[in-house]
This record gives structure tokens, sequence and C-alpha cells, in this order.
């Protein structure tokens, strides 16, 4: 399990996004697509960030706030994912192993990491979730199976 590679467990499909989407457009997007993390991009399709469903979150008005709701659509509308990302997250490369992506996501307490290739473009992402299913495919699949 430990000399698996990042290349086989990531998602290849991913949405990203640039950093002038305003924080509204973001929430809906993940929401709508029901993923937690975004990594946005430059005009060039490099990476330069990553906004998280927590960012968004913790960006976004208390409810006990005194601001009219029109008040609160003009602010929001104008908050734009450039303020909020993580700029220059942590990252691995395709060819990295399990392990190294595991090791990478405890150290630095993040739950997710973009695949880059040579020129920063994003290839993949690979999380938590991806990791679990694949300790679970392996350990299950392997385990013979209880009599009853």
């Amino acid at each position: 399990m430990k000399k698996e590679l990042v290349r086989d467990w990531m998602t290849t499909d991913v949405i990203t996004i640039t950093p002038d989407m305003t924080l509204p457009e973001a929430h809906q997007l993940m929401t709508n697509e029901e993923i937690r993390r975004l990594p946005v991009v430059d005009k060039h399709g490099r990476l330069i960030g990553i906004v998280s469903i927590g960012d968004v979150r913790s960006a976004e008005p208390s409810p006990a706030t005194s601001l009219s709701i029109w008040e609160l659509n003009y602010l929001l509308s104008s908050l734009t994912i450039e303020k909020i990302m993580t700029p220059n997250p942590f990252t691995i490369t395709a060819d990295a192993t399990i392990a190294e992506a595991a090791r990478m996501m405890l150290e630095h307490r993040v739950s997710g990491l973009p695949v880059v290739d040579e020129a920063y473009h994003v290839a993949g992402i690979i999380t938590e979730s991806d990791i679990f299913a694949m300790v679970v495919l392996h350990e299950w699949s392997a385990e013979p199976h209880a009599q009853e």
C-alpha cells in the first residue's frame, strides 16, 4: 500500500477557479458540485492558491449581523476569492506515493493537495477521502471473509 502512487488515486476531473471569482459564485459552485476545495489558477492555468469550504464560510457574515440584505449582497458580491484564498498551497506530483501525500497532509494539517505537473498546472487533487478509499479497498478486499 505504501508504494501506491498518487496518480492512481487522485481525482483528475478537477474544477478550478480564477482569483477574480466572487465569494458567492465560489460557494454556489462548491454547493452545486458537492466539493470542499477549489484550486485557484492564474490566466495561464498555473496554480496560485486554494480555497476551501471553510475559507468561504469564514468569510461570510454572521447571521447576527446588523447589515441589511442589500448591504450584505453588495459586500459579498465585491469580495473575490483572491482575498480569501490560501496562496501558494502545498502540492504534490502524480508520481509521489500515497504515503508521501498522507505524510504531507498530516504534517501541514491539510485535507487535500493539488497535484501539479512541472509547469505547475493542476493535473488532479488528492484528498483524505481518496486515501481513505484506497485503504478500505486494499484492507477489506485482502481480508478473507468471515464465516457466519
